[in-house]
Protein backbone atom coordinates (compact mmCIF):
# COMPACT_ATOMS: atom_id res chain seq x y z
CA UNK A 1 0.00 0.00 0.00
CA UNK A 2 1.67 3.18 -1.24
CA UNK A 3 0.90 6.63 0.14
CA UNK A 4 1.96 9.84 -1.59
CA UNK A 5 1.86 13.05 0.43
CA UNK A 6 1.68 16.17 -1.73
CA UNK A 7 2.52 19.65 -0.45
CA UNK A 8 1.62 22.51 -2.82
CA UNK A 9 3.94 25.38 -1.87
CA UNK A 10 4.68 28.93 -2.94
CA UNK A 11 7.42 30.78 -1.02
CA UNK A 12 7.13 28.64 2.11
CA UNK A 13 10.83 28.45 3.05
CA UNK A 14 10.10 29.29 6.70
CA UNK A 15 7.70 26.40 7.28
CA UNK A 16 8.19 23.72 4.63
CA UNK A 17 11.03 21.86 6.39
CA UNK A 18 9.07 21.58 9.61
CA UNK A 19 6.03 20.18 7.81
CA UNK A 20 8.08 17.60 5.89
CA UNK A 21 10.06 16.46 8.94
CA UNK A 22 6.89 15.99 11.00
CA UNK A 23 5.31 13.62 8.47
CA UNK A 24 5.10 10.17 10.13
CA UNK A 25 7.72 7.72 8.90
CA UNK A 26 5.45 4.74 9.61
CA UNK A 27 1.67 4.45 9.39
CA UNK A 28 -0.28 1.31 10.17
CA UNK A 29 -1.59 -0.23 6.95
CA UNK A 30 0.88 1.68 4.75
CA UNK A 31 3.97 0.00 3.29
CA UNK A 32 5.58 2.92 1.53
CA UNK A 33 5.37 6.69 2.16
CA UNK A 34 6.63 9.23 -0.37
CA UNK A 35 6.63 13.02 -0.10
CA UNK A 36 6.40 15.40 -3.05
CA UNK A 37 6.50 19.19 -2.85
CA UNK A 38 4.92 21.01 -5.79
CA UNK A 39 6.94 24.22 -5.95
CA UNK A 40 4.56 26.65 -7.65
CA UNK A 41 7.15 29.09 -8.98
CA UNK A 42 8.67 30.05 -5.61
CA UNK A 43 11.28 32.79 -5.62
CA UNK A 44 12.75 31.87 -2.22
CA UNK A 45 14.48 28.73 -0.96
CA UNK A 46 11.39 26.52 -0.82
CA UNK A 47 12.64 24.04 -3.44
CA UNK A 48 16.18 23.64 -2.02
CA UNK A 49 14.96 23.30 1.56
CA UNK A 50 12.40 20.69 0.49
CA UNK A 51 15.04 18.62 -1.29
CA UNK A 52 17.35 18.76 1.72
CA UNK A 53 14.46 17.63 3.90
CA UNK A 54 14.09 14.52 1.73
CA UNK A 55 11.12 15.44 -0.48
CA UNK A 56 10.85 15.13 -4.23
CA UNK A 57 10.31 18.57 -5.79
CA UNK A 58 7.96 19.02 -8.74
CA UNK A 59 8.66 22.53 -9.99
CA UNK A 60 6.50 24.96 -11.95
CA UNK A 61 8.48 27.50 -13.96
CA UNK A 62 6.12 30.25 -12.76
CA UNK A 63 3.34 30.73 -10.23
CA UNK A 64 0.26 29.03 -11.70
CA UNK A 65 -2.06 28.88 -8.70
CA UNK A 66 -2.78 26.28 -6.05
CA UNK A 67 -5.33 24.57 -8.31
CA UNK A 68 -2.64 23.88 -10.90
CA UNK A 69 -0.23 22.75 -8.19
CA UNK A 70 -2.81 20.29 -6.90
CA UNK A 71 -3.35 18.84 -10.39
CA UNK A 72 0.40 18.36 -10.75
CA UNK A 73 0.36 16.37 -7.51
CA UNK A 74 -2.55 14.23 -8.74
CA UNK A 75 -0.76 13.50 -12.02
CA UNK A 76 2.38 12.46 -10.12
CA UNK A 77 0.34 10.21 -7.82
CA UNK A 78 -1.13 8.40 -10.82
CA UNK A 79 2.22 8.16 -12.60
CA UNK A 80 3.90 6.64 -9.54
CA UNK A 81 0.98 4.23 -8.91
CA UNK A 82 0.20 5.55 -5.45
CA UNK A 83 -2.74 3.79 -3.79
CA UNK A 84 -3.59 6.79 -1.63
CA UNK A 85 -2.77 10.49 -1.88
CA UNK A 86 -2.86 13.11 0.86
CA UNK A 87 -2.52 16.81 0.13
CA UNK A 88 -1.51 19.12 2.95
CA UNK A 89 -0.59 22.79 2.85
CA UNK A 90 3.05 23.70 3.30
CA UNK A 91 2.37 26.70 5.55
CA UNK A 92 2.19 24.72 8.80
CA UNK A 93 -1.50 25.33 9.57
CA UNK A 94 -2.22 21.58 9.56
CA UNK A 95 -0.48 18.96 11.68
CA UNK A 96 1.20 16.18 9.67
CA UNK A 97 0.78 14.00 12.78
CA UNK A 98 -2.94 13.86 11.91
CA UNK A 99 -2.31 12.05 8.60
CA UNK A 100 -2.90 8.55 10.10
CA UNK A 101 -6.23 9.71 11.53
CA UNK A 102 -7.18 11.33 8.23
CA UNK A 103 -6.55 8.28 6.03
CA UNK A 104 -7.93 5.64 8.41
CA UNK A 105 -11.45 5.79 6.80
CA UNK A 106 -9.81 5.23 3.40
CA UNK A 107 -7.90 2.19 4.65
CA UNK A 108 -11.04 0.81 6.32
CA UNK A 109 -13.13 1.30 3.17
CA UNK A 110 -15.48 3.77 4.87
CA UNK A 111 -14.89 6.55 2.34
CA UNK A 112 -13.32 7.28 -1.04
CA UNK A 113 -12.26 10.82 -0.12
CA UNK A 114 -11.68 12.29 3.32
CA UNK A 115 -11.30 15.94 4.18
CA UNK A 116 -10.18 17.53 7.41
CA UNK A 117 -12.97 19.61 8.92
CA UNK A 118 -12.23 22.65 11.04
CA UNK A 119 -15.84 23.36 11.95
CA UNK A 120 -17.68 20.06 12.44
CA UNK A 121 -16.55 19.97 16.10
CA UNK A 122 -17.06 23.21 18.04
CA UNK A 123 -14.03 22.51 20.27
CA UNK A 124 -11.79 22.32 17.19
CA UNK A 125 -12.80 25.60 15.60
CA UNK A 126 -9.67 27.71 14.96
CA UNK A 127 -9.31 31.35 15.78
CA UNK A 128 -9.99 33.44 12.67
CA UNK A 129 -11.62 36.69 11.69
CA UNK A 130 -15.41 36.85 11.53
CA UNK A 131 -15.25 37.54 7.81
CA UNK A 132 -13.26 34.35 7.14
CA UNK A 133 -15.40 32.25 9.51
CA UNK A 134 -18.74 33.31 8.04
CA UNK A 135 -17.29 33.24 4.54
CA UNK A 136 -16.36 29.58 5.06
CA UNK A 137 -19.80 28.82 6.47
CA UNK A 138 -21.54 30.50 3.54
CA UNK A 139 -19.42 28.62 1.02
CA UNK A 140 -20.08 25.30 2.77
CA UNK A 141 -23.82 26.02 2.82
CA UNK A 142 -23.79 26.83 -0.90
CA UNK A 143 -21.86 23.68 -1.86
CA UNK A 144 -24.12 21.59 0.39
CA UNK A 145 -27.18 23.04 -1.35
CA UNK A 146 -25.79 22.33 -4.81
CA UNK A 147 -24.84 18.70 -4.14
CA UNK A 148 -27.64 17.84 -1.70
CA UNK A 149 -25.33 16.68 1.12
CA UNK A 150 -24.51 18.61 4.30
CA UNK A 151 -20.85 19.57 4.56
CA UNK A 152 -19.26 21.77 7.22
CA UNK A 153 -15.90 22.68 5.66
CA UNK A 154 -15.37 22.69 1.88
CA UNK A 155 -12.31 24.96 1.80
CA UNK A 156 -9.83 22.92 3.83
CA UNK A 157 -6.46 22.11 2.23
CA UNK A 158 -5.85 18.82 4.10
CA UNK A 159 -7.44 15.84 2.34
CA UNK A 160 -6.97 12.21 1.37
CA UNK A 161 -8.01 10.29 -1.75
CA UNK A 162 -8.02 6.73 -3.04
CA UNK A 163 -6.42 5.98 -6.39
CA UNK A 164 -9.81 5.31 -7.98
CA UNK A 165 -11.01 8.79 -6.98
CA UNK A 166 -7.90 10.35 -8.51
CA UNK A 167 -8.69 8.52 -11.76
CA UNK A 168 -12.24 9.92 -11.71
CA UNK A 169 -11.14 13.48 -10.94
CA UNK A 170 -11.26 16.13 -13.67
CA UNK A 171 -10.49 19.65 -12.47
CA UNK A 172 -9.85 22.86 -14.39
CA UNK A 173 -9.53 25.74 -11.89
CA UNK A 174 -6.10 27.34 -11.47
CA UNK A 175 -6.96 29.62 -8.56
CA UNK A 176 -8.04 26.86 -6.15
CA UNK A 177 -9.27 23.27 -6.16
CA UNK A 178 -11.08 22.85 -2.84
CA UNK A 179 -14.69 23.63 -3.79
CA UNK A 180 -14.35 22.29 -7.34
CA UNK A 181 -13.21 18.93 -5.95
CA UNK A 182 -16.34 18.67 -3.79
CA UNK A 183 -18.58 19.48 -6.74
CA UNK A 184 -16.81 17.23 -9.23
CA UNK A 185 -16.70 14.18 -6.96
CA UNK A 186 -20.07 14.66 -5.27
CA UNK A 187 -21.87 14.76 -8.61
CA UNK A 188 -20.05 11.51 -9.51
CA UNK A 189 -21.33 9.75 -6.40
CA UNK A 190 -18.01 9.57 -4.55
CA UNK A 191 -18.39 8.91 -0.82
CA UNK A 192 -16.85 11.88 1.01
CA UNK A 193 -16.25 11.89 4.75
CA UNK A 194 -15.30 14.83 6.99
CA UNK A 195 -12.77 14.08 9.74
CA UNK A 196 -12.56 16.62 12.58
CA UNK A 197 -9.02 17.90 13.22
CA UNK A 198 -7.60 20.78 15.19
CA UNK A 199 -5.64 23.29 13.10
CA UNK A 200 -3.91 26.61 13.43
CA UNK A 201 -6.34 29.41 12.58
CA UNK A 202 -3.77 31.61 10.87
CA UNK A 203 -0.41 31.25 9.18
CA UNK A 204 2.62 31.51 11.43
CA UNK A 205 4.46 33.54 8.77
CA UNK A 206 3.08 35.82 6.09
CA UNK A 207 -0.44 35.96 4.66
CA UNK A 208 -2.53 33.42 2.79
CA UNK A 209 -1.87 33.52 -0.96
CA UNK A 210 -5.40 32.27 -1.65
CA UNK A 211 -7.63 34.02 0.87
CA UNK A 212 -5.74 37.24 1.61
CA UNK A 213 -8.39 39.19 -0.30
CA UNK A 214 -11.81 37.79 0.59
CA UNK A 215 -13.58 39.62 -2.23
CA UNK A 216 -11.17 38.26 -4.84
CA UNK A 217 -11.42 34.80 -3.26
CA UNK A 218 -15.23 34.89 -3.33
CA UNK A 219 -15.20 36.05 -6.96
CA UNK A 220 -12.80 33.35 -8.12
CA UNK A 221 -14.51 30.51 -6.25
CA UNK A 222 -17.92 31.71 -7.45
CA UNK A 223 -16.73 31.34 -11.04
CA UNK A 224 -15.62 27.77 -10.35
CA UNK A 225 -18.93 26.93 -8.68
CA UNK A 226 -20.98 28.49 -11.47
CA UNK A 227 -19.05 26.59 -14.14
CA UNK A 228 -19.38 23.31 -12.25
CA UNK A 229 -23.10 23.86 -11.74
CA UNK A 230 -23.43 24.71 -15.45
CA UNK A 231 -21.69 21.44 -16.34
CA UNK A 232 -23.47 19.11 -13.90
CA UNK A 233 -26.91 20.72 -13.35
CA UNK A 234 -27.54 22.78 -16.52
CA UNK A 235 -31.33 22.38 -16.60
CA UNK A 236 -31.64 23.56 -13.02
CA UNK A 237 -29.42 26.59 -13.68
CA UNK A 238 -30.85 27.64 -17.03
CA UNK A 239 -34.35 26.54 -16.05
CA UNK A 240 -34.23 28.94 -13.10
CA UNK A 241 -33.04 31.76 -15.36
CA UNK A 242 -35.80 30.94 -17.88
CA UNK A 243 -38.41 30.91 -15.11
CA UNK A 244 -37.36 34.35 -13.89
CA UNK A 245 -37.62 35.83 -17.40
CA UNK A 246 -40.96 34.13 -18.12
CA UNK A 247 -42.43 35.33 -14.82
CA UNK A 248 -41.37 38.89 -15.65
CA UNK A 249 -42.92 38.50 -19.10
CA UNK A 250 -46.18 37.19 -17.62
CA UNK A 251 -46.33 39.99 -15.03
CA UNK A 252 -45.83 42.69 -17.66
CA UNK A 253 -48.35 41.08 -20.00
CA UNK A 254 -50.90 40.84 -17.19
CA UNK A 255 -50.32 44.49 -16.30
CA UNK A 256 -50.87 45.57 -19.90
CA UNK A 257 -53.93 43.33 -20.24
CA UNK A 258 -55.57 44.72 -17.12
CA UNK A 259 -54.79 48.25 -18.27
CA UNK A 260 -56.51 47.51 -21.59
CA UNK A 261 -59.56 45.99 -19.87
CA UNK A 262 -60.06 49.04 -17.67
CA UNK A 263 -59.19 51.78 -20.20
CA UNK A 264 -59.82 50.22 -23.61
CA UNK A 265 -56.43 51.35 -24.86
CA UNK A 266 -52.81 50.18 -24.64
CA UNK A 267 -51.43 53.72 -24.30
CA UNK A 268 -49.41 54.93 -22.53
CA UNK A 269 -48.07 51.49 -21.51
CA UNK A 270 -47.22 49.92 -24.84
CA UNK A 271 -43.69 49.60 -23.50
CA UNK A 272 -44.95 46.82 -21.22
CA UNK A 273 -45.94 44.76 -24.24
CA UNK A 274 -42.52 45.17 -25.86
CA UNK A 275 -40.79 44.38 -22.57
CA UNK A 276 -43.00 41.30 -22.07
CA UNK A 277 -42.05 40.07 -25.55
CA UNK A 278 -38.35 40.68 -24.83
CA UNK A 279 -38.42 38.76 -21.53
CA UNK A 280 -40.42 35.94 -23.15
CA UNK A 281 -37.77 35.66 -25.84
CA UNK A 282 -34.96 35.65 -23.28
CA UNK A 283 -36.77 33.01 -21.23
CA UNK A 284 -37.23 30.80 -24.29
CA UNK A 285 -33.55 31.22 -25.19
CA UNK A 286 -32.47 30.31 -21.63
CA UNK A 287 -34.68 27.20 -21.70
CA UNK A 288 -33.29 26.09 -25.07
CA UNK A 289 -29.76 26.74 -23.81
CA UNK A 290 -30.51 24.50 -20.82
CA UNK A 291 -31.71 21.72 -23.13
CA UNK A 292 -28.57 21.99 -25.26
CA UNK A 293 -26.31 22.14 -22.17
CA UNK A 294 -28.06 19.07 -20.75
CA UNK A 295 -27.44 17.22 -24.01
CA UNK A 296 -23.78 18.26 -23.98
CA UNK A 297 -23.61 17.22 -20.33
CA UNK A 298 -24.61 13.68 -21.31
CA UNK A 299 -21.84 13.67 -23.91
CA UNK A 300 -19.35 14.99 -21.35
CA UNK A 301 -20.31 12.30 -18.83
CA UNK A 302 -19.70 9.63 -21.45
CA UNK A 303 -16.35 11.23 -22.29
CA UNK A 304 -15.36 11.34 -18.63
CA UNK A 305 -16.21 7.65 -18.26
CA UNK A 306 -14.11 6.85 -21.33
CA UNK A 307 -11.28 8.99 -19.93
CA UNK A 308 -11.55 7.15 -16.58
CA UNK A 309 -11.29 3.77 -18.32
CA UNK A 310 -8.31 4.94 -20.37
CA UNK A 311 -6.53 6.18 -17.24
CA UNK A 312 -7.32 2.95 -15.41
CA UNK A 313 -6.14 0.72 -18.25
CA UNK A 314 -2.95 2.75 -18.59
CA UNK A 315 -2.25 2.42 -14.87
CA UNK A 316 -2.86 -1.35 -15.01
CA UNK A 317 -0.51 -1.72 -17.98
CA UNK A 318 2.09 0.40 -16.18
CA UNK A 319 1.86 -1.85 -13.13
CA UNK A 320 2.49 -4.91 -15.31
Amino acid sequence: MRLLIVLPAFNEEKTIRGVIERIPAHIEGIDDIAVAVVDDGSTDGTADISRRAGALVLAHSKNMGVGSAFRTGVEHALETEADLMVNIDGDGQFSPEDIPVLIRPLLDGEADMVTASRFIEKDYRPQMTRARFYGNRAMSALISFLVGVRYHDVSCGFRGYTRDVLLHMNLFGRFTYTQETFLDLSFKGVKILEVPVQVRGAREFGKSRVASNLFAYAFQTSKIILRSFRDYKPMLLFGFIALVFLMLSAALAAFLGLHYVYTGTLSPHKWAGFAAGLFFGLGAMAFITGLLADMLGRVRRNQEQILYMLKKNRSIQGAR
